[in-house]
């Protein structure tokens, strides 16, 4: 039987990354099966989703390299499909019209808590035979004894007592179908055979097994992920991170990265840490995935990322670079050692947005030196960098071996430690303390830019210490 997994998300806001791995991990299991996998577009909340919601949905996971093996299909666009199961639950006899009011059910709910006990629906019209109207729900006849039991491919034998599950609304009162009747016959019509979704759903599958069971559908196969935690072990929210997966496009973090970050909320192959999308299909197992829940760590985010773009060529690196080129007004081609630059600075930050922002000193006229900086360093340092200057001033070659060594003349002269010499040099050059090694960082600026900075700097000093 060939295994057909899917992503069925809601229209009602950006991708997230909780929901990107959940996507993931029904791709990875699909493509090892040599099944299929399908997207689902759940868009019966009429009043929140959006087309929008869904582009950005449907974008984001191609961006993944997430694609459906068929064209996605809209709940709200399969009406019919639903009518034609729900007169068929009706026919069966497992269901059944009930008219309590709202009030009724608020005054039974309040006194089963008040009494300690689970707030459910307690059956009263189960056995009136009542016909449909414009004040009825279809409820489902739950059975009321025996138990649900599945085997979860993450978390093994799982048991839900009948008696614990009340008799479910499968049709609202306007004739609109609930979220547990399309999901089960959405899943029957589309061929589904396993269920990849997040944990938050467990409580769900009994209810829509039960559903199947009723409809004479076939069983499916389960495999509940562990929630996506924040670093304060709590359900990751925009307070403790970024959640939509295109902020972190935007913010320069590679789809490779994210597929490895994401891949491993929940699942590792031993001490292996960097993998492609090709080594996922190869090496994942969903039955090793854990079932406590999974922490993003966002160092650990950065970490992939420096790893997965230190291993581009440096054509693929500047390719990815150039749109965050563009974003800050840099034009690669306004220096003939532009290359040699961004070589040099690809590893300074570990997102492209980071370096594109650490390359602006390199193409721009400072502008504004790091407060923090000019007070450790810049101030006091005047005469120790007129002292550089006129030293680096006398060099007849400017190559990276004859400035170390001016600049290591310099410090055994002046008896000062590396950071006072260093320091003042770098900030002069790129407005803060970050460049990488200062002979490289002055051999890039030229003799001539150099000794301009150098002397604005000094200039810089001289003005806030009058």
């Amino acid at each position: 039987m060939t295994k057909v997994t899917r992503f069925a998300p809601s229209p009602t806001g950006t991708l997230h990354i909780g929901g990107v791995r959940t996507a993931l991990f029904n791709f990875v299991y699909s493509k090892q099966q040599k099944g299929k996998f399908l997207i689902r577009i759940e868009d019966t909340d009429a009043e929140r989703s959006t087309r929008e919601f869904e582009d950005n949905i449907l974008k984001g996971l191609a961006d993944m390299g997430i694609i459906p093996d068929e064209p996605p299909v809209r709940q709200s666009e399969r009406a019919d499909l639903y009518q034609q199961a729900i007169t068929t639950i009706i026919d069966s006899g497992n269901a059944y019209f009930c008219n309590c009011s709202k009030e009724r059910l608020e005054e039974m709910r309040s006194a089963q808590q008040a009494n300690g006990a689970k707030p459910q629906y307690d059956g009263r019209c189960r056995n009136l035979n009542l016909t449909h109207s414009d004040q009825t729900v279809l409820r489902l006849k739950t059975p009321q004894e025996g138990e649900i039991i599945f085997h979860d491919l993450v978390r093994g034998e799982v048991v839900f007592q009948n008696s614990e599950l009340d008799d479910l609304i499968l049709v609202r009162s306007d004739g609109a179908p609930t979220y547990h009747l399309c999901n089960v016959i959405d899943d029957h019509d589309q061929g589904v055979t396993t269920v990849i979704r997040g944990e938050d759903h467990l409580s769900n599958t009994p209810r829509q097994i039960h559903i199947q069971q009723a409809l004479g559908f076939p069983s499916l196969e389960y495999a509940h992920l562990p929630m996506v935690l924040g670093q304060d072990k709590k359900r990751l929210s925009k307070r403790n991170a970024v959640t939509s997966l295109q902020d972190y496009f935007d913010q320069g973090y590679l789809q490779s990265s994210m597929i490895n970050m994401l891949a491993r909320l929940g699942w590792s192959k031993g001490d292996k840490e960097i993998f492609y999308l090709t080594d996922l299909i190869t090496d994942f197992r969903i039955q090793e995935v854990q079932k406590a829940g999974a922490i993003f760590d966002p160092a650990k985010l950065d970490w992939i990322n420096t790893n997965h773009l230190a291993a581009l060529s440096f054509k693929d690196f500047t390719l990815q670079l150039l749109p965050f080129l563009l974003d800050n007004g840099i034009d690669v081609a306004a220096k003939e050692n532009s290359n040699e630059i961004i070589e040099a600075m690809r590893t300074s930050k570990p997102t492209l947005a980071g370096i594109a922002l650490d390359l602006k000193p390199y193409f721009f006229d400072i502008d504004a030196y790091n407060e923090k900086a000019v007070q450790k360093f810049l101030i006091g340092s005047k005469s120790s960098l007129e002292y550089i200057q006129r030293k680096l001033q006398g060099l007849e070659v400017w190559d990276e071996r004859s400035i170390d060594e001016a600049l290591a003349s310099a410090q055994a002269a002046l008896n000062l430690p590396t950071p006072k010499v260093n320091q003042p040099i770098r900030i002069a050059m790129t407005g803060s303390t970050n460049s990488p090694s200062l002979g490289l960082t002055l051999c890039l600026f030229g003799k001539e830019e150099s000794n301009l900075r150098i002397s604005n700097a000094i200039k810089y000093i001289e003005e806030i210490s009058n």
